[in-house]
């Protein structure tokens, strides 16, 4: 990895600043592809609660009450 990162930094700033993006931008992909399965375990999570009576759903007008509430 050394020599690998000494011959990255001998590259042009122009040329180290499009690699650096392009690295940052595939961190990004993995996140968000991480963040989307995360959040599909969570709804099936409170889908089977809710189906198992062990939650209950509240109307929209319930939610934003609440949240007004808090934010006084």
């Amino acid at each position: 990895m050394d020599q690998i990162s000494l011959q990255l930094l001998s590259l042009p700033a122009q040329v180290r600043a499009e690699l650096a993006s392009r690295l940052i931008a595939s961190l990004d992909d993995d996140a968000e592809e991480n963040v989307e399965a995360l959040w599909v375990a969570e709804s099936q999570r409170r889908l089977e609660d809710y189906r198992a009576d062990k939650t209950q759903a509240r109307s929209l007008d319930e939610v934003m009450d609440s949240l007004r509430s808090l934010l006084k």
